[in-house]
């Protein structure tokens, strides 16, 4: 691990052009802002029932970008890995994400169970707990792993085969795909974390430079690409339904 260093220099205090990590850092919190003001503005031209689902899709970009400007500032500075705001990130946003599932089968006029989502959360909470307290070194590395991969099974259990899974089976062609997509992102692209905690702080065979870097694009497509998904899925129905209603 990195640790840090007084500036000798005040140059070294702002974004290099050689730090590439630090523009990863830079680029992704504008585009996390530029998102959030898309999909809030999007919220106006889709059918009443969607725009809650916007509305928290832009929450998720919102506070992820927060959080980025934050952690682009430690990074540039420091140039050492920002676990602590990266984790409070994911705190707020993976829940987010999580509702989302629940609201476009709201939306789609799909009857869901509260228990769905508090099943979705269960499953977030002991994801990001444990991982937090394994870097942190509160508990063994391979407890932190073994647990925050169980709570991920959990997750992917219940949006493939649980009620959210088999609810959205019965939804029409474009919430279907969309609800599949969302499931893509959560199995395909989530994976980068494990792997990431698994060589980067269990094997420690990856440098913080790379893994940051790899962290910073799985973050832009886990987040603005998992609400594009629901955005999309809006669009289509409003489309089949008419003139977007007020209110």
């Amino acid at each position: 691990m990195s640790t840090t260093k007084p500036v000798s220099n005040p140059v070294d205090a702002f974004l290099q052009p050689h730090d590439y990590v630090g523009i990863s850092f830079w680029i992704i919190s504008i585009a996390m802002i530029a998102s959030t003001v898309f999909f809030f503005a999007e919220a106006g031209t889709v059918n009443s029932h969607w725009k809650t689902s916007l509305h928290v899709g832009g929450l998720v970009t919102l506070v992820a970008g927060v959080h980025y400007m934050y952690m682009r500032e430690y990074w540039v500075q420091v140039h050492s890995s920002p676990i602590v705001y990266r984790y409070v990130d994911w705190s707020i946003t993976v829940p987010l994400q999580m509702i989302e599932f629940n609201l476009i089968l709201k939306a789609a006029g799909k009857e869901t169970s509260p228990a769905m989502f508090w099943k979705l959360l269960a499953g977030t909470v002991v994801m990001l707990l444990c991982g937090f307290l394994g870097e942190l070194h509160v508990i063994p590395a391979s407890q932190g792993f073994f647990g925050g991969m169980a709570g991920w099974a959990f997750i992917l259990n219940e949006i493939f085969n649980g009620e959210a899974g088999g609810t959205a089976a019965e939804c029409s062609e474009s919430v279907a795909t969309s609800f599949n997509t969302m499931r893509q992102i959560v199995t395909v692209g989530w994976s980068i974390y494990p792997l990431g905690y698994f060589f980067g702080y269990m094997l420690g065979d990856v440098d913080e430079t790379p893994l940051n870097m790899v962290y910073n694009i799985a973050d832009f497509v886990n987040k603005i690409g998992f609400v594009l998904s629901c955005w999309s899925c809006a669009k289509a129905d409003s489309a089949g339904k008419g003139t977007p209603l007020l209110g």
